[in-house]
Parts: structure tokens; C-alpha cells; sequence
């Protein structure tokens, strides 16, 4: 391959994945997804090494974990505060929906508000639905921290793999 074609489809993949990295603000925004498939391409596009083939399974590992992570840290403290699962669901494809509908920032505003709306109407109190919402909103920080330094590691395993060649 000749190096102003390897050095373009560098680029394009480390754009890629900024794109993925600071899409991670959204919560909805599969950025750690984001990531991984450019890794994948790149590997496909350049033809996978065995340090590619390494470094990939290590990203693939560190994907599957932020994608979990995620999940767990995202809820785990809306339940800690009483939020109902049916909440955290309805809320989470409020989320989804509001996105779709009302990009960029549709999703951040539904899936909150959904939650607070669905855990007053459940308790019919709202110190308890703005407890359940705080929980929400602080385990989507921390579910933001986790996931934007598993997609910093993944960038760098890809670093390491691509300038490695």
C-alpha cells in the first residue's frame, strides 16, 4: 500500500475516533462503538498484523467492558436513589428518541425528563423523583468519566498498533 494512502486512512481513523471520544458527552452517543469500529476498519482496510490482531483483541476486550460499564454505572446509582427499572427504560429510549428527533441535545433533555416525570407519577413525591433524577444525573458523570478513559486507552492501543506497522 503506498505511504500517502496508509497515512490518509491513519487520519481518517484517528478522526474517527476523536469523533467517537467526544461524542461520549452525549450519553446516548455509542462513542466507545465509535472506536472499536474504527479500529476494526482500519485493521480490515490495512490488513490486520499480529500486532494488529493483539492490540485489536485488547480493544475489543476494553470495549466490551465500557459498553457494561456503562449500563451499570448509569443506573446503578437512579436505582440506588429508588428509581424504578421501568423508569431507567423508558427513559433510556426517551433518550434515544430525542436524539433521532432533536439532535444534538434532544436526548439529554428527554431521557432526564422522562425519568422525573415517570418516578412522580410513580411516588407522587417530588423531592423523591428530583432524588431518583440527581442519582440519574451523577451516575451518568461517572459513566462519562469511565467511558472517556476506557476510549483514551483504546486510542492509544490503536496508536501503538498503526505508528508500529
Amino acid at each position: 500500500m503506498p505511504a500517502w494512502l496508509l497515512a490518509s486512512i491513519f487520519w481518517i481513523t484517528l478522526v474517527i475516533m476523536g469523533v467517537g471520544l467526544f461524542g461520549l458527552v452525549v450519553p446516548i452517543f455509542p462513542g466507545i462503538t465509535v472506536i472499536w469500529l474504527a479500529a476494526l476498519g482500519y485493521g480490515v482496510v490495512t490488513r490486520f498484523t499480529t500486532l494488529g490482531w493483539v492490540m485489536f483483541a485488547i480493544i475489543s476486550i476494553l470495549f466490551i467492558g465500557g459498553v457494561t460499564i456503562d449500563n451499570v454505572l448509569m443506573g446503578a446509582k437512579a436505582r440506588k436513589e429508588g428509581a424504578a427499572w421501568t423508569s431507567l427504560a423508558l427513559g433510556y429510549l426517551a433518550g434515544i428518541l430525542g436524539t433521532i428527533f432533536l439532535p444534538p441535545l434532544g436526548g439529554l433533555i428527554a431521557a432526564p425528563l422522562m425519568v422525573l416525570v415517570l418516578e412522580y407519577l410513580h411516588k407522587r413525591d417530588i423531592n423523591k423523583a428530583l432524588a431518583s433524577l440527581k442519582g440519574l444525573a451523577i451516575g451518568w458523570g461517572a459513566s462519562f468519566i469511565v467511558r472517556f478513559f476506557i476510549g483514551l486507552g483504546m486510542i492509544g492501543l490503536w496508536l501503538v498498533w498503526a505508528l508500529n506497522r
